[in-house]
Order: structure tokens, then sequence, then C-alpha cells
């Protein structure tokens, strides 16, 4: 009786992971007959504890699409190095036409970012950041360039490391 009654309250789980829709788009074919719309669904995931995700897809109606790239945002998760709430060193990335600066703030400082680079960092769990996105302004790339900026934070090694490539072994 108790869990199929409408007005049971039991604890709702909690997703694993955080989603926000970066950008909605209706994309048109034109074909013999006349023209078939699709959607594309740029989606940014993250457990704000440092693991990070963007994802694209495309289906007949909107849901089909933001399935397909919740999916495809797992697919390319990456975890970020988070060193008491900001990253470790400045990075200035470019990919493709995004070119993406990032810079360490010191605590209470806040997320100073723009648009996709505020989602993507926002749901890797960092707290202080400084950003500027420059180049394009299309949000898919601008995300998927904060995440491959953050990607090389974790390849980073320290001045011990290079010297002596045992002391990383540890």
């Amino acid at each position: 009786m108790g869990r199929d009654n409408k007005n049971f309250r039991g604890k709702k789980e909690k997703p694993e992971f955080d989603q926000k829709l970066l950008d909605l788009a209706r994309v048109t074919r034109v074909v013999k007959g006349g023209r078939r719309f699709r959607f594309r669904a740029t989606l940014v995931i993250g457990n704000r504890k440092g693991k990070v995700g963007v994802g694209v897809g495309k289906g007949a109606d909107v849901s089909d699409a933001i399935k397909k790239a919740f999916e495809d945002a797992k697919k390319s998760m990456i975890v970020v190095k988070i060193t008491k709430g900001t990253i470790a060193h400045d990075i200035n990335f470019k990919s493709r036409s995004a070119k993406i600066i990032l810079k360490p703030a010191v605590e209470g400082r806040g997320i100073i970012a723009g648009g996709a680079v505020r989602s993507v960092v926002e749901f890797a769990g960092i707290k202080d950041i400084v950003s500027k996105s420059l180049g394009t302004a299309n949000k898919l790339s601008v995300a998927r360039a904060t995440v491959e900026a953050l990607a090389t934070l974790n390849q980073a090694r320290t001045r011990k490391e290079r010297i002596n490539p045992e002391v990383s072994a540890k």
C-alpha cells in the first residue's frame, strides 16, 4: 500500500551529477519534400567535487537530444585537481578558435567568468577563479576548450618531478 500511494513522500534519490543546458539549437535539413527539423543540445554535467564533462546530442525531439548529450558528457568526463578551492596555476589555452585564460583567485573572490566558462568551472567544484574567454562566442567551443584547459592542469608537474621522474611514481 505504502509506495503505490500518490501521497507517499519517500526519500528522493539525488542524481549523481548536476546538469545545465548550455545551448539548445533547432537544426534544419532541407530535403526534397521540405525541411526536416532536429534539435542539438549542449550540456555540462559535474558533481561539484572535481568531475566535469561537456556533451552534445542530436535528436528528433528535445528530450532525446538532452538524453544523448548527457551520455556524451559522461564519456568525456575529466577529473580536475582543485587546491584550496581554486586552481594551482595560470592556464592560457587555445583550442580551435576559442582562447581561454584561467587564473587562480584568493579565497572569497568567487567565480569571475562568463557564460560557458562559468558553468564548466562551477560544476567542476572550483569556488574562486578569474577567467577570460577570447576568440569565439560559440558556447560549445568555449565549454570544450575550458574542459581541455582544466585537463592540462592535471598534467602539470613540479620542477622536482621533471628532474627526477621517480618522485612522481610515489
